[in-house]
C-alpha cells in the first residue's frame, strides 16, 4: 500500500505532499479506483499530477501509486480498425463491458490479449539485431501487413526464436541477449513513451506530394508527404469535412484520425462513414487501414491534451514499418484550450489570451514529429501531420493560429463567406499558401506533365488579377471594364466554380486524379487564350458569351469520367471550332461594313459636287 496520498484536488489536477517517490512525466494511479495520471511538476514540497479521467468522487487521503514508467502507448497488431480514447483505451471493448459511457476507473487493455495472430518469424538464432530490426510479420488486415520490430532501445544477439504459428501480443516470439549479457523477451507488442519521438536513422529531403484528389490542394496548395499543414477556419467553414475528405482519399498507406475535443456526433459520423467507405485502391473498407482516437468534448480535458501525442506515436510506429502515414488532428485549438485550462489550475503566469507561455514550444514539438525519414531498419517512411485550427470568430490573429503558422509550411485558410455560398472546399485562395512548390515541382514535371507548374502559376495570376478587378467592380460596376478585363473575370469564374469548387457527393468529382486536373487546367487556359485572341481580333465580349463556352467548361468536371481525362481534348477542339466561326463571322461583318462604307463614299462625293 502506498504511503503517498492525495493532498488536494483541483479538477484534473491532484497534488501529493512531501514525497520524493515520483519522477517527472511518470505515469501514476490515483485514488482507490486507480485513475490514470501523469506527473507534471515535482519539487521538495509537493508533486503535481494531471489526471486523465474524471476526478468526481475522489477524496483527499486516497492513495497514489507510481508505475515507474512514463505514460506510454502500447504498439502492436490490433491498432488498425480500432477506436481509442485519448489514453489508448479501446472504446468498443469499454462499450461492450460498461455501456455507452466511460465509467471512472475503467480498465481496458489497449490491444486484445486473447486474439491470436498468424505470425511469420523472420529472425533466426545467432542473428545480430538492433532497434527497428523487423523480426516477424503478420496480416493485421487484408491490406496492412504488420511488421513487428525490435524495440528502439534494444540490441544484441538472438538466443531463441519461436516457430511460425499463432501467437497473441504478449507471448514471447524472440529472446535477445544484449551487450551486458542480459536476456530480453520480445513480444508482438511493445511500449513507447508518447511524448518522446521514436528514433530514426536519417531525415530525408521531402520530394513527394500527398495526393488528395482535391484540386485546390493538389494543384494550388500542395501538401508534401512528411510535411505539416494547418487548416484554420471559424465555426461552420468545413474544417472537419475537409479533413474527412483528406483522410478518405489521400494516398497515404495508413490513416490516424484524432478527434481532439470535437463533438461526439461528429466522431460517430466519422466512424460510420469510414466503415461504409470502400478503399478505391484495394476495394475493401477504409477502416482496414485506419485507426481513430476519439476524445470528445465531454471527456476529461487532460486526456484531450494526451490524445495528440498518442496519435502521433501510433503514426510513428507504422512509419517505422516503412509506411506513409497521414495523421489528422481535429482540432489543435481544443488541445491548446486543454493546455490553458490545466495551466490555469496550476496557477501559472498566463501569456496572450490566457494561453500558457509554452504554447509555441508545445506546438513546435508536435509538428516537428512530421517528416520523411529513413527508419532504423533502412526502410523509407513518412508521417504527414494535418492539424485543424478553430480560431474564435474566424480571427486568424489569435495565438494558436499565429503560432501554428510558424511551424507548418502549408496553410489552407477556410473562408466563412465561401462556406456560406456553398463553395466547398471553402479554402480562400488569396490568403492560403504552400511553401512546398520548389520541393514538389520536379515530381509534378516528371510524373504529371511538364506544363503543370506553368499552368498553375497562370491560374494563380488570374485569380489574383480577378481580386484586384473586383475592387473596381464593387465601386463602379463591370460595364465600364474593357472586354479584355471582362474575359479575365469570366475565366477566373470558371477557375473558381469549375476547378476549385468540388462536389464531395459526385462520383466524378469527389476525387480527381492529377492527370485529370492537368487536362482541366489546359482546357481552362486554352479557352482563356482563345477568348483573348478573339477580343484582340475585334469580336465583342457579348458574342463570345452567347456561345456558352465558359459554362460548358464549368460542367465538364461532372461529365468527363476520371479515367478518360483526354476527353477534355474534344472540348478544346470545340472551343477552336467556335472561335473559328466567331472569327469568320467577325471578318464577314467587317467586310460587309467596309463595303457599305465604300459604297457610301461615291454618294458623298456626288453630293459634295452638286453642292458646289
Amino acid at each position: 500500500m502506498s504511503n503517498n496520498v492525495i493532498h488536494s484536488i483541483n479538477g484534473p489536477v491532484v497534488t501529493v505532499q512531501n514525497t520524493s517517490d515520483f519522477s517527472m512525466m511518470e505515469m501514476v494511479y490515483v485514488g482507490n479506483a486507480g485513475l490514470i495520471g501523469e506527473v507534471i511538476s515535482v519539487n521538495e514540497k509537493k508533486t503535481t499530477i494531471q489526471v486523465y479521467e474524471n476526478t468526481t468522487g475522489l477524496y483527499i487521503g486516497e492513495p497514489v501509486n507510481g508505475s515507474g514508467a512514463p505514460l506510454s502507448a502500447t504498439l502492436g497488431p490490433g491498432i488498425m480498425q480500432n477506436i481509442f480514447d485519448g489514453i489508448e483505451r479501446p472504446l468498443g471493448e469499454i462499450a461492450e463491458k460498461h455501456g455507452a459511457f466511460i465509467a471512472t476507473g475503467v480498465k481496458a487493455d489497449p490491444l486484445n490479449k486473447t486474439k491470436l495472430w498468424d505470425v511469420t518469424i523472420l529472425a533466426k538464432v545467432g542473428d545480430e539485431v538492433k532497434g527497428g530490426t523487423i523480426i516477424a510479420t503478420c496480416p493485421e488486415t487484408s491490406i496492412v501487413t504488420h511488421k513487428s520490430m525490435i524495440p528502439p532501445t534494444l540490441s544484441g544477439v538472438v538466443t531463441w526464436a519461436a516457430e511460425n504459428g499463432k501467437y497473441n501480443v504478449t507471448q514471447p516470439i524472440l529472446k535477445v541477449k544484449d551487450d551486458d549479457g542480459k536476456e530480453h523477451e520480445v513480444c508482438l507488442a511493445q511500449k513507447w513513451p508518447i511524448r518522446i519521438p521514436r528514433p530514426v536513422a536519417d531525415h530525408k529531403v521531402i520530394n513527394r506530394p500527398l495526393i488528395t484528389g482535391q484540386r485546390v490542394i493538389d494543384t494550388l496548395f500542395p501538401i508534401a508527404k512528411g510535411g505539416a499543414a494547418a487548416i484554420p477556419g471559424g465555426f461552420g467553414t468545413g474544417k472537419t469535412m475537409t479533413q474527412h475528405q483528406l483522410a478518405k482519399w489521400c494516398d497515404a498507406d495508413i490513416i490516424i484520425y484524432v478527434g481532439c475535443g470535437e463533438r461526439g456526433n461528429e466522431m460517430t459520423d466519422v466512424l460510420e462513414e469510414f466503415q461504409k467507405l470502400q478503399d478505391p485502391k484495394h476495394n475493401c473498407p477504409m477502416m482496414e487501414r485506419t485507426s481513430l482516437i476519439a476524445n470528445t468534448s465531454n471527456m476529461p480535458v487532460a486526456a484531450r491534451e494526451a490524445s495528440i501525442y498518442t496519435g502521433v506515436t501510433l503514426a510513428e510506429y507504422y512509419r517505422d514499418m516503412g509506411y506513409d502515414v497521414a495523421m489528422m488532428a481535429d482540432s489543435s485549438s481544443r488541445w491548446a484550450e486543454a493546455l490553458r485550462e490545466i495551466s490555469g489550475r496550476l496557477e501559472e503566469m498566463p501569456a496572450e489570451e490566457g494561453f500558457p507561455a509554452y504554447l509555441p514550444s508545445r506546438l513546435a514539438a508536435f509538428y516537428e514529429r512530421a517528416g520523411s525519414v529513413e527508419t532504423q531498419n533502412g526502410l523509407d517512411g513518412s508521417v504527414t501531420l494535418i492539424g485543424a485550427v478553430s480560431p474564435q470568430g474566424s480571427d486568424f490573429s489569435e495565438p494558436v493560429t499565429q503560432n501554428t503558422k510558424r511551424f507548418v509550411r502549408c496553410f489552407l485558410a477556410l473562408d466563412k463567406s465561401l462556406a456560406y455560398a456553398r463553395h466547398y472546399p471553402a479554402i480562400n485562395w488569396t490568403i492560403s499558401y504552400s511553401e512546398y512548390y520548389e520541393d514538389l515541382d520536379p515530381y509534378y514535371i516528371e510524373n504529371v506533365g511538364e506544363d503543370f507548374c506553368k499552368l498553375r502559376g497562370r491560374m494563380l495570376s488570374l485569380l489574383s488579377e480577378e481580386n484586384k478587378l473586383m475592387e473596381i467592380v464593387k465601386l463602379i460596376g463591370s460595364d465600364v471594364l474593357p472586354d479584355s478585363q471582362k474575359i479575365t473575370l469570366e475565366a477566373a469564374r470558371v477557375i473558381r466554380v469549375g476547378f476549385l469548387q468540388q462536389n464531395a457527393f459526385h462520383q466524378n468529382d469527389t476525387f480527381v486524379p492529377l492527370e485529370k486536373q492537368l487536362w482541366m487546367m489546359k482546357a481552362i487556359m486554352h479557352l482563356y487564350d482563345k477568348a483573348l485572341y478573339l477580343i484582340g481580333a475585334g469580336v465583342p465580349m457579348s458574342a463570345i458569351s452567347e456561345k456558352g463556352m465558359f459554362d460548358k467548361l464549368v460542367k465538364a468536371k461532372y461529365e468527363i469520367p476520371n479515367d478518360k481525362p483526354e476527353m477534355f481534348g474534344d472540348y478544346m477542339k470545340d472551343i477552336d471550332d467556335i472561335a473559328a466561326a466567331l472569327l469568320a463571322a467577325q471578318k464577314n461583318s467587317s467586310s460587309a461594313a467596309a463595303a457599305i462604307l465604300s459604297a457610301a463614299e461615291p454618294e458623298q462625293e456626288n453630293t459634295e459636287e452638286g453642292a458646289e
